[in-house]
């Protein structure tokens, strides 16, 4: 029990960093929740032009949540405590106290965790998430082909545990992206662009 709690708020409090908003005040853009879509997350951060920033957006809250796995399923030697460190930490992003818990859909996060704790799962879920990118050009549905595929890759290259992990992910990631849904059901959805604001 000791451990679980840990990994909860370990991987809580490890995710709950908000490194879109940290970054794009850094570099003088102002407030990440002002522009486009409100988002924190890096293809939020995109919209400004500064695909740097956008980048190391990407990689910090990949990384972030796969630190959180990472570290507890190595310090108490269990990779159901991998599994519970790296979702607490898609909940951090989710849902942050320093925002009043609005952040983030979880998306690189939960793909962080499973490249380190499942890393064909995470590759396979990162490949189909560039195909459909560069296929439609919507990163909400490249998103959610991506997470929604992943615990069927699950079963065949990793484990059922990861597979239980991966689908609860996914439901959350659903629900998390419901506006984008109805925003591409509706043929609204914002597709991804690369052009430099001015």
């Amino acid at each position: 029990m000791f451990a679980v709690i840990i990994s909860l708020i370990i991987g809580y409090l490890l995710g709950s960093i908000p490194f879109g908003l940290v970054v794009t005040r850094l570099a003088g853009l102002g407030d990440i929740r002002k522009i486009g879509s409100g988002n924190i997350g890096a293809t939020n951060v995109l919209r400004t032009g500064r695909k740097d920033l956008a980048l190391l957006t990407l990689l910090f809250d990949l990384g972030k949540a796969a630190l959180a796995a990472l570290l507890m399923k190595s310090l108490f030697n269990s990779e159901t405590i991998g599994y519970i460190a790296g979702f607490s930490a898609v909940i951090g992003h989710n849902f942050p106290i320093w925002l009043h818990f609005k952040g983030g859909k979880g998306v690189a996060s939960t793909l962080g965790m499973m490249l380190v704790l499942t890393p064909w799962v995470g590759i396979m879920a990162c490949l189909t998430w560039l195909i459909m990118a560069f296929s439609f050009r919507y990163s909400s549905l490249s998103a959610l082909t991506a997470l929604v595929l992943a615990p069927f890759y699950a079963l065949f290259l990793a484990n059922p545990a990861a597979a239980v992990c991966y689908t609860a992910l996914a439901v959350l990631s659903v629900w998390r992206h419901r506006a984008n849904i109805k925003r591409l059901i509706a043929g609204e959805e914002s597709k991804i662009s690369l052009k430099r604001k001015k």
